[in-house]
C-alpha cells in the first residue's frame, strides 16, 4: 500500500479525549476515531490489526475443534428472564422496545442464545461434546467509558461455549481453551499472567483471567514471586490476619466523637491505631440485612463477602442507613444492631478492647471485644488483599499490580442448563443437564494492551504478528534515483508476499520519520543519502532501534533473517 492512496490521518497534537497511552497513540496514528462516548470506528490501519488478531484467534480455536457461529445482537427479554439475568445484569444492559412494544436487549453476552440453540438442537449424548465460537459485537452501557478500547460501550469479543455430557469432559474443554488462549496471546506478542478470578454475573464454579500488567489497567492482581500463586484482587487470598491486638481502652465506654466518621479521623481523635478499630459495613442480601466487619486498616471485598453468603450483595446507601437504622454512615457498629447476620473478617477475631460505632450519631464505643460484647455468626476471609500481605500458599510477600484483562474463561457447569431446561438423553435415556463452559477474548483489548506494553516516547511499537504492515519503506525524496529505487523495492517485496507500506508523500524527511515512529511498523527501510553514496539501504528495527545496512542484492534475505529473529523473540 502507498501512503498517498491510503487513509492514514495522523495527528500532531495529543487528542483531547485521549486518557491513557494506548488510547492517545491509536488516535494519533489514525487507527481509530471516537464516534460517541465509548464507541469507536476502526480506520484502515486499525482494521488491519483487528483482522490479524481475528485470524490468530480463528486458527487456534479451530485447532481445538471449535466451530464458528454468528449469533444475533438483538435478544428478546424472554430468554434473559429464563436465566434470571434480565434483572441481575443491571444497568449495564442496553434495553429497548420494538414497534410492538416487545422488550429486547443489545447482547452484552450470549449464554442465553447458545442455551436456546442447544435446547432445540442437541438431543443425545451422541451430539456431545461441542465447542461453538463467534467473533461478534457486544454492547454494555458502561457508566464511565474510558481508556479507549479498554472500556467501551460497543466492542468486539471472541466468545466460545463448550457443551459436554460430564464434568470430566468439561475439565478437558476448559483445559483446551486454557492452552488455546495461552497460544493466542503468545502469538499476539503479549506478556501475560494467568490468574484465578471471580465468576461474577456469569456464574459457574471456576474461572481464570489472562492479564497484562499495566499501570493503565482497570483490574488489580495479587502476585507471589516465590510460588505459582496469582489471583485477581476480587478473589485474592492472603495468609489470615489472626494476630491478637490489645486496644488502649480497657473498659467499655461510649465516647462523644463529634463529626468523626472515617478510620483516620477516629484514630486521631481517640489516639488509637487503625488496627484497634473495627469497621462496620451494611449490606443487603436477598432482602436480609448483613453487617460485615473488617479491621480498620483493611477494606471490605464485596466479591468475597458474596461468596461467603452464597449470592450477590448490595451495600446500603447512606440515605438507606439513616432511614432504616436511624444513624448516619460512619457511626454504625455491631452492638445491639437490628441485622439478620454479622460476618467478621479473620482480622477482627483477635481484637480485644477495640473501637466500634455506637449506632448513634457523633458517638463511638471503646473497649469492645468480639465474642464478649457481641456475637459474630461467622468469621471468614472477606477483606481485600494489600501490598505486602503474605501468600496463602508459601507465606512470601504478595505484590499488587494493575492489569488489563485480555480474556476470561469460566466453568459455567449447569448454571444455564438447569434454569433454561437444556437437557440431553444419556445412554440409558435419562435426561441430564448439558454441562457448559464460557470463554471470552476482547479483541480491542489485545490491540490496546500491545501498546501499553511496548509503545515508547516516539510512538507505537507493534509485535510483528499483529502489525498493520511488516515493512515501512521510507524514501527521503520522491524524485530521481531514490524514487525509482523505492518503487522497484516496493514492487519486489509485494511480489514476494510481504506486507508493505511505502511513504510516497512529498514531505520532509522529518515529517516522514516522525510518522514512521508513530505508526510503529516493525521494520523501516530508509532510502536516502547512504543509497546515493554507497548503494546501501538502512533497515531499522522499530522496537530495538537497531540499524542494519545492506545492499539491494541481499535486502530480501536480510529482511527474512530479521523477521525470523523477531518471531523467535516473541514478535518484537
Amino acid at each position: 500500500m502507498k501512503w498517498r492512496k491510503s487513509f492514514i490521518p495522523t495527528l500532531r497534537e495529543i487528542p483531547r479525549e485521549g486518557d491513557i497511552k494506548s488510547h492517545i497513540l491509536l488516535l494519533k496514528g489514525g487507527f481509530i476515531r471516537q464516534v460517541a462516548s465509548g464507541v469507536y470506528a476502526f480506520l484502515p490501519l486499525g482494521w488491519r490489526v483487528f483482522k490479524k488478531v481475528s485470524q490468530i484467534i480463528r486458527e487456534e480455536m479451530e485447532r481445538i475443534g471449535a466451530q464458528e457461529f454468528y449469533y444475533p445482537s438483538l435478544i428478546p427479554r424472554e430468554l434473559w428472564e429464563l436465566s434470571g439475568r434480565w434483572i441481575s445484569f443491571g444497568d449495564d444492559m442496553f434495553r429497548l422496545k420494538d414497534r410492538k412494544s416487545r422488550d429486547l436487549s443489545l447482547a452484552p453476552t450470549h449464554e442465553e442464545v447458545v442455551s436456546e440453540l442447544i435446547k432445540k438442537e442437541i438431543r443425545s449424548y451422541k451430539d456431545l461434546p461441542q465447542i461453538w465460537y463467534q467473533i461478534q459485537t457486544k454492547f454494555r452501557d458502561e457508566p464511565r467509558p474510558r481508556a479507549g478500547l479498554l472500556r467501551c460501550r460497543e466492542f468486539a469479543m471472541k466468545d466460545s461455549y463448550s457443551l459436554d455430557a460430564t464434568w470430566e469432559e468439561l475439565d478437558k474443554s476448559y483445559e483446551l481453551h486454557y492452552d488455546a488462549y495461552s497460544k493466542i496471546f503468545k502469538r499476539c506478542g503479549l506478556v501475560f499472567n494467568i490468574v484465578e478470578a471471580s465468576t461474577g454475573v456469569m456464574g459457574g464454579k471456576e474461572s481464570h483471567e489472562f492479564m497484562v500488567e499495566s499501570s493503565s489497567g482497570e483490574d488489580s492482581l495479587a502476585i507471589c514471586h516465590e510460588c505459582s500463586y496469582s489471583a485477581n484482587l476480587e478473589i485474592a487470598e492472603a495468609y489470615p490476619m489472626n494476630e491478637e491486638i490489645e486496644g488502649k481502652y480497657k473498659s467499655k465506654e461510649k465516647i462523644h466523637t463529634p463529626d468523626v466518621r472515617s478510620v483516620q479521623e477516629v484514630s486521631e481523635f481517640l489516639g488509637v491505631t487503625s488496627r484497634e478499630i473495627i469497621k462496620s459495613i451494611l449490606f443487603k442480601r436477598n432482602g436480609k440485612k448483613v453487617l460485615a466487619l473488617v479491621r480498620g486498616d483493611c477494606e471490605i471485598n464485596e466479591a468475597k463477602l458474596a461468596r461467603v453468603l452464597g449470592g450477590e450483595v448490595r451495600i446500603f446507601e447512606s440515605g438507606e442507613i439513616l432511614e432504616e437504622f436511624g444513624v448516619s454512615a460512619g457511626f454504625v457498629g455491631p452492638l445491639e444492631i437490628n441485622v439478620d447476620e454479622i460476618v467478621g473478617d479473620y482480622s477482627v477475631k483477635g481484637i480485644k478492647n477495640g473501637v466500634v460505632g455506637a449506632n448513634e450519631d457523633n458517638y463511638h464505643i471503646v473497649g469492645v471485644t468480639p465474642g464478649v460484647d457481641f456475637e459474630v455468626k461467622k468469621f471468614a476471609d472477606i477483606r481485600k488483599v494489600k501490598q505486602g500481605d503474605l501468600c496463602p500458599k508459601c507465606k512470601s510477600p504478595l505484590e499488587i499490580k494493575n492489569a488489563i484483562e485480555l480474556g476470561h474463561i469460566f466453568k459455567l457447569g449447569t448454571r444455564y442448563s438447569e434454569t433454561m431446561d437444556v437437557y440431553y438423553a444419556d445412554k440409558d435415556g435419562q435426561l441430564k443437564p448439558v454441562i457448559m463452559g464460557s470463554y471470552g477474548i476482547g479483541l480491542g483489548r489485545i490491540m490496546a494492551a500491545a501498546q501499553e506494553l511496548y509503545a515508547d516516547e516516539d510512538g507505537m511499537v507493534w509485535p510483528l504478528s499483529i502489525a498493520p504492515f511488516d515493512i515501512h519503506i521510507l524514501p527521503l525524496e520522491m524524485r530521481g534515483r531514490i524514487k525509482d529505487e523505492a518503487d522497484r523495492l516496493y514492487k519486489k517485496l509485494v511480489q514476494k508476499g510481504e506486507e508493505v507500506l511505502m511513504d510516497d508523500r512529498d514531505e520532509t524527511p522529518g515529517v516522514k520519520f516522525k510518522d514512521a515512529d508513530l505508526l510503529g511498523i516493525p521494520l523501516r527501510i530508509t532510502i536516502g543519502r547512504k543509497f546515493m553514496e554507497k548503494n546501501l539501504f538502512e533497515i531499522r528495527v522499530r522496537k530495538t532501534k537497531e540499524s542494519i545496512e545492506t545492499d539491494g542484492n541481499e535486502i530480501y534475505d536480510k529482511i527474512q533473517n530479521i523477521k525470523g529473529e523477531l518471531l523467535k523473540n516473541g514478535n518484537l
